[in-house]
This record gives structure tokens, sequence and C-alpha cells, in this order.
């Protein structure tokens, strides 16, 4: 069994609920969204025009909770570790299993998630285990039908070297945001530092250190209260669906192992 496999069957059995960063590093992670048939297609296209913040990596077939592609033996109702549900634009309580929810018109989306290259960051010297945070933003995305809302995306605090082989590492990664869409001041974009939708209290910037923002997958659920789907189903922020592709995979660089070790030297 590979670890997305033995990391899974342990969301599914419930022993694993919170966040998945850290986990299965080295393979690819998602962001989930579950509508119905009627409301995919204006869903895609609005992925299609903000493919920064969600890039779709798979669709499945109306009625079928399993990634084929991805992950052929998970079953999407069960194996992420906290759902958000979303009716009528608002949000109801998380769940951390959607089985009576599912439904034959219902299609899954996983969008890439920035998690997916934390590995390669590591390796290139570039710490992921904190400063990080998502955060809305007023960046406004480009609208396809009822789908709307601002940017969300996720900031990490780095030093500025770190900065430097961040975007290089990330530029790598054009299906799980690639790379920064912001540095520096986080007012700038309109950064809701106050109160953000993952990682705590954001504390005041420390010496030395830049804040760096990315498209997130999170944005579809801003863009949730603006369609206001009959229902909705995400992941919750940070509680993403990991895939049994690993990430070097989807690197565009054929020598991209080589080159995160040099820049890490």
């Amino acid at each position: 069994m590979i670890e997305p496999q033995r990391i899974r069957a342990l969301i599914r059995a419930g022993e694993i609920t919170g966040t998945s960063r850290g986990l299965a590093m080295g393979y690819v992670q998602c962001n989930l969204v579950i509508l119905p048939k009627a409301w995919t297609y204006d869903f895609l296209v609005y992925c299609q025009r903000n493919q920064r913040a969600c890039p779709v990596m798979e669709i499945g077939d109306p009625g079928d909770p399993v990634p084929r592609r991805l992950a052929p033996g998970a079953d999407i109702r069960t194996d992420v570790a906290r759902y958000a549900i979303w009716r009528d634009g608002v949000r109801q309580a998380d769940r951390t299993e959607i089985g009576d929810l599912w439904r034959d018109d219902l299609v899954l989306v996983l969008i890439g998630s920035g998690i997916t290259f934390d590995g390669a960051l590591e390796r290139a010297g570039v710490p992921t285990d904190r400063h990080r945070w998502v955060v809305n933003t007023t960046l406004p995305t480009e609208p396809a039908g009822p789908f709307r809302g601002p940017l969300v995306a996720t900031m990490r605090w780095l030093t500025p070297a770190q900065v430097i082989r961040a975007v290089e590492v990330t530029a790598r990664f054009p299906h799980n945001h690639g790379t920064p869409i912001h540095l520096g001041d986080p007012a700038a974009i309109g950064a809701d530092l106050a109160a953000p939708l993952f990682g705590g209290p954001v504390p005041p910037l420390p010496t030395g250190m830049v804040p760096v923002f990315w498209a997130c997958g999170v944005t579809p659920q801003a863009a949730a209260e603006a369609a206001r789907p009959e229902l909705m189903i995400t992941h919750a922020p940070a509680h993403s669906f990991i895939t049994d592709l690993p990430a070097d995979a989807v690197m565009t660089c054929a020598n991209a192992e080589a080159d995160l070790r040099t820049s890490a030297g």
C-alpha cells in the first residue's frame, strides 16, 4: 500500500481528522468541489477563466464518487478529513463524511492544491511547517454565469532568499497554482489578515520576513456565496484530497530534481 492509500484509509476510519498539510509529502493533493450536473458547466468555465486559482486536474462522471484518474481506489464521500457543505450559498456545519448527501447527479471536480509543492520546497530549503495562512483578498476573479467573487490566497512568510527559491520551485507546478500572485504589502491586494480562513491569528510580521501570496483553491468557496447553488460540497480549507500521483510527475522541468538540489545547495 502506498502512503496516500494508507492515509486515506485512516481518514476513512476517522483516525485522521485534521489538516492534510504534512501528510503524504511528495504526492499531489487536490482541492475538492462537488456540484449537481446542472451547475457544472458554468463552474468549469469559471475554472477555465481563473486557472491560477482553479487548475482542474480531474472531472468525474455524474454520480461516480471515485476519482478514477488520480486515485482509482478512493471514495470521495469518505476520504477527505473535513468537508464544507454549502446550501443556497450558505455554509452549513462541516462534516467528516458525505455518504448520505450523495446523489446520482453530483459531479466531483478536483483542483490542484499548493500543498502539493511543499515537498519540493522543503528540498530546496524553504520551510513549509509554519508562517502560512489562507486569507480573503479584494482581487476579483473573472465571472462565469452565476460564479463570481474575490480571489482567496495562501500567504506564507519567507526570507528574501527563500522567496527566490520558492518562486523558482512553484513555477514548475502550474497545475497547483504556480508562481505567487503577489509579494510584499498585504494591503496592496486587500488581504484580510484580521480574519484568516485558516492558520489562526496573524501576528506582527517578523523583521526580515516577506509576505508571499499564491492563488488558492478555496476560491470556489467564495464563488459559491455568489452563485448560491442548491448544494455544493468542498474540502474545508487545508483539508485537501490526497491522490496517488507523485508530485514530481506534474513538475514541468525535466531536470527539476537536480535543479532543486542545486538551488538548495
